[in-house]
């Protein structure tokens, strides 16, 4: 891709993504994600309506009149985006491969923590850490990330998320809100280690999926090649007993990473390639 392309494709990225971070995710990302508590910002007059308990008793009786204590949130909070660059999220089968959703959810992630003042880092992974970008704030800094996300070229196809998050809980030792966005097709105990990072973090799981990947349409005998490991082999499509196989492993592999998720405390929703990403992130949010 050459420069002129690649600025387009940001361009492109920057004003999708910051209109929805500025309509709509940015509220919702400040009430999802509290800061460190409460500090105090002023003391004012005291007006109708105010709570008896906010009352400054000593600046009251110095000037023989109502005054009250106010107080705003501690926020300055980092948010790191952990991005799943794996061989597999190149497919896709619809409008968008995996990797073109995956950018714009992290474009609109970061939008949304640079308007609530919060700095924001990445880590782009296969079977080993490819990128770190350090925590920063700044338009500049979040059109480096997507720069990034559309063009970088990992040098690996393969994924071991278990030991990219132990690697993650080990070098950052601040807490964070950190995003992990991949489609989870990794080996590995994936629940021990999800518990082990949030309990340092406040871990969230984006999972993208593409229909095909559970459901197969009847095209007859077609050659898959797996993007992770580049082995080949012919599936017959036609037959009802592939299909519902296929459908019934995808089924289980969910099962089993919603239970995983769900027994280590750790938000999740499920973004597909064919459909809008909006209202499950809405919905994600509204439920912390």
């Amino acid at each position: 891709m050459d420069t002129k392309e690649l600025i387009k494709k940001v361009r492109k990225i920057e004003i999708k993504t910051r209109g929805l971070s500025t309509q709509v995710f940015s509220g919702e990302y400040h009430s999802a994600f509290k800061g460190r508590g409460m500090a105090f910002a002023e003391v004012r007059a005291y007006m109708p309506g105010d709570e008896i308990r906010t009352i400054d008793w000593n600046v009251t009786a110095r000037f023989n009149e109502p005054y009250v204590k106010v107080f705003q949130e501690e926020r300055e909070l980092t948010m790191m985006l952990i991005v799943d660059i794996s061989g597999s999220s190149n497919f896709g089968t619809k409008s968008q491969l995996k990797k073109e959703v995956i950018a714009e959810l992290c474009a609109v992630l970061a939008f949304s923590a640079a308007q609530n003042n919060d700095k924001i880092g990445v880590l782009l992974f296969s079977d080993q850490v490819e990128l770190f970008i350090a925590p920063k704030k700044g338009r500049k800094h979040i059109l480096r990330i997507i720069r990034e996300l559309i063009e970088f070229k990992p040098k690996s196809e393969k994924t071991d998320l278990e030991s990219i998050l132990r690697h993650f809980n080990n070098a950052i030792k601040k807490r964070t809100i950190a995003f992990v966005i991949s489609d989870f097709m990794s080996e590995g105990n994936l629940e021990d280690v999800f518990k082990i990072v949030n309990k340092r973090h406040d871990l969230v799981a984006l999972q993208i999926e593409d229909p095909m990947e559970s459901e197969l349409p009847n095209l007859g005998i077609i050659q898959f090649e797996d993007a992770e490991t580049n082995v080949k082999k012919w599936v017959n499509t036609s037959s009802k007993k592939v299909r519902t196989q296929r459908k019934a492993n995808a089924i289980k592999r969910n099962k089993e990473l919603t239970q995983s998720f769900r027994k280590s405390g750790v938000d999740f929703v499920k973004i597909e390639t064919n459909k809008p990403y909006i209202l499950p992130l809405m919905n994600l949010f509204k439920r912390r």
